[in-house]
């Protein structure tokens, strides 16, 4: 039988996507699933002859539906490859890295909780979680711990962890504001109710309410605050609990105290039928706080968007060729396609995988990859990235890369890592907020015991404000918050922030250096002539398109378009690169060389033979020589890339020192200099003379931000305090990059520039807010001027506000605007 068609996994319960179609048999039926893990999950139920879970579950009312029954706990499910393939990838012969979803986190505090926990495992290497998002990414030696006993250790106190999956991950993004948004109903419901008993009791004067009905106001208060405090506050006392029970004091201990103290204190005040009764200020301060957090959650989870929306791109389905050239198209499933398979793209289709154009002409959508929103031509032989949208007419794509090889998984790994490090001023405010406290509760306690001596009466409501008052929540969110938000807004403009101290520091930098082949110019070298010195030019062209064959520079790419197709290039031995320099090999046993004419004249010793071949100003000039002498010269010329006089001038203005730092001849790079506007220019530099350079800068108290796009530029990148990387460039360098621009222009590069600048700007306004808060809240409490419910609206309102600063940071448009407007 065929699954019918169904709105709900059958394994979980959760709604189905559109786009989904898997399925499994279970019995004699094929029972329709969500994702490939619960696939693999009711997969391995059937094979292990558990059927009876589904029957005995289903002959249930409603019965919970569990992610993975009990059964199969002990078969180390979540130890399958299958079951791994699409969360767990490796890293090393026996590391392996997970990507987790987080379930039960509520506060800075639950990230170090976690963090801890799972660094003290045997086995676990690495373990990086980010608040915002709910993410996690977990290493392991396989050959000591399993990823079912990391699991097992999450749970163990008090967590869930999930295999991360876009579609579950928005899920339990609708859930987790579905729970709280119930929690925020019942606690306003109640607080409203409570309020209508407690009112009389303000209102009323001194002997006209009896004794009866007072004590009915009391125990109908206390009815109606008990759901308030079994489910509405339920959070704040279990995340307490879990923090207590492993000896740590977080954040939801104050306010558990709190609440719980002055819920006590009413109900044996109610029991009594004498004393003070707090039921309208418990149920009040619960609302608040619980309005504070579900408006805090909403903007997390707006500002993390961008990157489930990259994770979203591709698609889940792909129409396969399975016997191209023939036309058959068969829909399978997009991490089933393989290398080399080619697959029919229609338009206004998302293309599944990278890939090369083998037919059709058409244009692509890349703006959620590069931020730019002018479609991109696209043609036979042009490379296609999957994520891209298919705007104009059919393509057939030759699939390249698939997965997590893909370079939108890249792009989506890179956000994650800067998303999941914590720089350094995040970690400053959580360890001024872990101790701040602890030094509140002492605070507390002594505030408790000096209106105990005062006035015996108002010492509860006083310690209850002083703990809510001051809980440092604001502190915690004030930078990260920020920085997720800046993160999303970057990358809309096509600047990937892939390391978490990078924002922080671009915004200090005082100087900017470029590297010039592909950062300042495009990196599309064309072959504008070349003399021959000995020999048969056809020869020398062949030879030195062999040579820099496979080097991956934009040299060797216009070496051999220039050279025939029909032509045979000589066979070479010993071929290997010198960085900086250029490539060396062995022909019939004679060392050739080409690259730099000083690292060619190190073969021969003979002179450069003057004025030939010389070239206009701005050409590049490669030489090719042996032991024998010179063999020939070439000349290649590039252009400006767009957007890089504006940059320039930009940078400039705003008192920055822009360098250029080229391994070009220093005639072409001042050549260039002078067209850019740059004065302080450096060519014929190699690798090692690039970073002795930036070093001898910070030397002299120098923040440096390197633009840099080749292999030759990882070691300048890594000496630099901010790295920039351009998308287009070699992997080694977008991975050496805490910065990569995605974007063709470089006007992009200027607009995040001031978007980090105003990112600290919020940061220190937060951060100051957050400070003046807590110390002028605690006084004030401590003297008995701030009632708890007056505590609750602060401190959710402080939270609140640091949240909704962060976001302004989202409008990047408005950014780029502003940058615009200050060229």
């Amino acid at each position: 039988m065929q699954p019918a068609a169904a709105s709900s996994c059958y394994h979980c319960g959760l709604p189905i996507p559109g786009d989904v179609h898997l399925s499994v048999r279970v019995g004699d039926v094929e029972r329709a699933m969500c994702c490939a893990g619960c696939q693999a999950v009711a997969q391995a139920i059937v094979d292990n002859r558990l059927d009876d879970y589904y029957r005995h579950r289903d002959t249930l009312p409603q019965g919970k539906r569990e992610a993975l029954p009990a059964q199969l706990k002990d078969l180390g499910v979540f130890d399958h490859p299958e079951f791994q393939k699409n969360f767990v990838r490796p890293v090393g012969e026996h590391e392996r890295e997970a990507a987790l979803i987080l379930e039960g986190i509520t506060c800075a505090a639950c990230v170090w909780l976690n963090e801890q926990h799972l660094t003290r495992q045997a086995g676990v290497t690495a373990v990086e979680i980010n608040y915002a998002t709910r993410r996690a990414r977990v290493r392991w030696d396989e050959r000591r711990i399993k990823l079912s006993a990391i699991l097992e250790a999450i749970a163990a106190i008090g967590y869930n962890a999930y295999p991360f999956d876009v579609a579950r991950s928005e899920q339990l993004a609708r859930k987790e504001r579905r729970d709280a948004l119930w929690r925020v109903f019942v606690a306003g419901f109640g607080m409203m109710q409570v309020m209508m008993y407690a009112l009389p009791m303000y209102i009323a004067d001194p002997g006209t309410m009896t004794p009866d009905i007072e004590k009915l106001m009391r125990w109908a208060s206390l009815l109606l605050t008990l759901p308030v405090i079994l489910y509405s506050a339920a959070p704040f006392f279990t995340a307490a609990w879990r923090d207590l029970r492993i000896g740590r004091v977080g954040m939801d201990v104050p306010v558990a105290l709190g609440v719980g103290s002055a819920f006590a204190a009413s109900c044996w005040a109610t029991f009594r039928s004498t004393g003070t009764i707090y039921f309208d200020s418990v149920a009040m301060f619960v609302f608040l706080l619980l309005g504070g957090r579900y408006f805090e959650m909403v903007a997390r989870q707006r500002a993390v968007r961008g990157v489930e929306a990259l994770s979203r791109a591709v698609p889940a389905l792909a129409q396969r060729l399975a016997q191209w050239p023939a036309r058959a198209v068969e829909q399978v499933a997009v991490n089933a396609l393989q290398p080399g398979e080619h697959v029919l793209v229609e338009a206004g289709a998302t293309l599944p995988a990278d890939g090369v154009v083998v037919e059709g002409t058409s244009q692509t959508d890349e703006s959620l990859l590069s931020g730019e929103s002018t479609p991109v031509a696209k043609a036979p032989g042009d490379s296609v990235t999957g994520g891209a949208v298919n705007i104009a007419s059919p393509l057939v794509v030759r699939v390249e890369r698939v997965g997590e090889q893909t370079r939108l998984a890249a792009i989506v790994r890179l956000m994650e890592r800067a998303a999941q490090e914590k720089p350094r001023l995040a970690q400053m405010a959580d360890r001024v907020a872990s101790r701040f406290v602890l030094a509140l509760l002492v605070l507390a306690v002594l505030t408790a015991v000096v209106w105990l001596w005062l006035d015996s009466a108002r010492a509860l409501w006083i310690f209850v404000a002083v703990l809510v008052v001051s809980c440092p929540c604001a502190l915690s969110l004030a930078t990260p918050a920020a920085l997720t938000s800046a993160t999303g807004a970057l990358s809309a403009l096509g600047v990937l922030v892939t390391r978490a101290h990078a924002i922080e520091t671009f915004a200090r930098a005082t100087h900017v250096a470029f590297d010039k082949t592909g950062t300042l110019t495009m990196g599309r070298m064309r072959l504008e002539g070349f003399d021959v010195f000995r020999g048969d030019p056809g020869r020398a062209l062949a030879l030195a398109a062999a040579m820099e064959h496979g080097s991956g520079h934009t040299i060797g790419r216009a070496l051999e378009a220039y050279v025939p197709p029909a032509a045979v290039l000589p066979d070479l031995n010993a071929l290997q690169g010198r960085p900086g320099q250029g490539m060396e090999a062995s022909l019939a046993g004679v060392r050739v060389r080409i690259g730099r004419p000083s690292f060619v004249a190190e073969l021969h010793g003979k002179p450069w033979p003057e004025p030939k071949s010389r070239g206009s100003g701005g050409q590049t000039l490669v030489a090719l020589g042996d032991e024998r002498g010179w063999i020939a010269a070439f000349r290649f010329a590039d252009e400006i890339r767009p957007g890089a006089r504006e940059l320039v001038a930009e940078l400039k203005a705003a008192g920055l020192k822009v360098s250029i730092l080229s391994g070009d001849s220093p005639s072409t790079v001042h050549s260039l200099g002078e067209q850019l506007g740059v004065s302080e220019v450096h060519g014929g530099l190699t690798p090692d003379g690039k970073r002795e350079w930036i070093e001898k800068l910070q030397g002299g108290g120098a923040v440096v931000a390197m633009v840099g796009d080749g292999i030759n530029d990882a070691p300048v990148l890594a000496q630099a305090q901010v790295s920039i990387a351009m998308g287009s460039g070699t992997e080694l360098a977008r991975t050496q990059g805490d910065i990569v621009l995605l974007a063709e222009s470089l006007t992009a590069l200027g607009a995040g520039w001031h978007l980090a600048r105003r990112t600290m700007r919020i940061i220190r306004q937060n951060l100051v807010w957050s400070f003046a808060y807590n110390f002028g809240a605690i006084p004030l409490a401590m003297a008995g001027w701030v009632t708890p419910w007056m505590a609750g609206l602060g401190m959710s309102a402080s939270s609140a506000l640091v949240v909704f600063n962060a976001l302004r940071l989202q409008s990047a448009r408005r950014a780029g605007a502003e940058a615009g407007q200050r060229k």
